[in-house]
C-alpha cells in the first residue's frame, strides 16, 4: 500500500455509552500523538473511574497507522480491545485512543455480547467526536548567503511553503514546512542552488 500524507483524527475528547443487561459501558475517545500521552490518559481514567470493573482500550498512532495496541484488561481474550480497534480502523482514524470502561451489572454477557458491547461503545464515542483531516508536513532548515535571497523566496512562494522562522543576520536562515509528498521536488529545487544547505528537521 502506498503511503499517503493525509489522515483523519479527532479534534477533542468525545464520549459514548452503551448498556446491556445491567452492565454499563462508557466509551471515551481521546486524541493522542505519542505512547507517553496514551499512558498518561490511561492513568487519569483509571483514577477517575477507579470503581469500574474493566478499563479496556485500543489506540492507533502515526499517519501510516503503524503504531497500535489493544488491551482486554481481564475480559476474555479478543472480546474488548480488538472490537475497539476494529471501530478505529472502520472509521479510518489515527492518533486516537479509545478506552471503554465497564461497570459490571451482575449478568454475564458471553463472548458475542461482550464483543458487541465494546464495539458499540467505541462506535458511539467516535460518532460523537469531531473529525478533522490533516496533512503530514516535513520541516526543513535553509542556510544560505544573501545573494540567493531572491531565488530562495521565489521557490518558497511558488511551492506554497509555510515559513516558520527566518533570521537574516550574518547569514540567512529559514525554517519552513512543506507537504511530505511534495518535499522531494522542493528539496531538489533548493539543492540545485550552490552555496545553500538544506537540512531535514522533523515531521509534523
Amino acid at each position: 500500500m502506498l503511503f499517503t500524507d493525509e489522515y483523519s483524527t479527532i479534534e477533542d475528547t468525545a464520549q459514548g455509552q452503551f448498556r446491556d443487561r445491567g452492565s454499563r459501558f462508557i466509551g471515551i475517545a481521546i486524541p493522542v500523538l505519542t505512547e507517553q500521552r496514551v499512558k498518561e490518559q490511561l492513568e487519569l481514567l483509571r483514577k477517575q473511574y477507579f470503581d469500574a470493573t474493566h478499563h479496556c482500550y485500543a489506540y492507533v498512532l502515526g499517519a501510516d497507522k503503524s503504531g497500535w495496541r489493544v488491551n482486554d484488561d481481564g475480559e476474555p481474550s479478543g472480546t474488548a480491545g480488538r472490537p475497539i480497534y476494529g471501530q478505529i480502523l472502520s472509521a479510518d482514524l489515527t492518533n486516537i485512543l479509545i478506552v471503554v470502561i465497564r461497570y459490571y451489572g451482575g449478568t454475564k454477557l458471553g463472548v458475542p455480547g461482550l464483543i458487541n458491547a465494546y464495539k458499540t461503545a467505541a462506535r458511539e464515542a467516535i460518532s460523537s467526536a469531531k473529525i478533522s483531516h490533516r496533512i503530514v508536513k516535513e520541516v526543513y532548515r535553509l542556510d544560505y548567503e544573501y545573494t540567493h535571497m531572491n531565488e530562495v523566496m521565489k521557490i518558497i512562494k511558488e511551492e506554497g511553503a509555510e515559513v516558520f522562522s527566518s533570521d537574516f543576520g550574518m547569514k540567512c536562515v529559514i525554517e519552513f514546512a512543506v507537504r511530505r509528498m511534495e518535499s522531494p521536488r522542493v528539496c531538489t529545487r533548493f539543492e540545485r542552488l550552490s552555496g545553500l544547505t538544506i537540512n531535514y528537521l522533523k515531521t509534523i
